[in-house]
C-alpha cells in the first residue's frame, strides 16, 4: 500500500508543480524593430497578442489597431515623428484591454527591449 501512495505522488508532485508554472504566465516584452525611425514605430512581442495600439505623448487617445505583419510584429506609420513616452494597449485573452502606460520612453532605440509587468 505504502508503495502505490508513494508511486502516485511521484506522478501527482511533477504534474502540480507544472500546472502552477504554467498559470504565472510570461511577462510581455516589446522590442523596438530595427527599422524603426521618428516617424515609424515598430513593436515585436515575445508573445502573441492582439488589438494592439498606442498612444504618443500628447495624443487624446490611442491609436487604430497596428497592423501585425509579419507574425507579433506592429507597426505604426506616421506622417509626424513620434513622440515619447508612449503608451501601450492590447486584449487580454481573458477579456477587455490592457494598458501600460508610458512604457517605451521618449529616447526609444531600435534593439531597445522594454518589460511591460504583464503576464499573458
Amino acid at each position: 500500500m505504502a508503495s502505490s501512495t508513494f508511486s502516485f505522488l511521484l506522478a501527482v508532485v511533477p504534474l502540480v508543480a507544472l500546472f502552477a508554472v504554467g498559470s504565472c504566465g510570461t511577462e510581455l516584452t516589446l522590442t523596438i524593430g530595427k527599422d524603426s525611425s521618428s516617424t515609424k514605430l515598430s513593436l515585436i512581442t515575445n508573445v502573441a497578442i492582439s488589438e494592439v495600439s498606442v498612444k504618443p505623448k500628447g495624443a487624446t487617445d490611442f491609436s487604430d489597431d497596428l497592423k501585425e505583419s509579419p507574425a507579433k510584429t506592429f507597426t505604426l506609420d506616421s506622417k509626424e515623428p513620434i513622440k515619447g513616452p508612449i503608451s501601450f494597449r492590447f486584449a487580454a485573452k481573458a477579456g477587455g484591454y490592457r494598458v501600460v502606460d508610458d512604457v517605451i520612453p521618449a529616447d526609444f532605440k531600435a534593439g531597445a527591449v522594454y518589460k511591460t509587468g504583464e503576464q499573458v
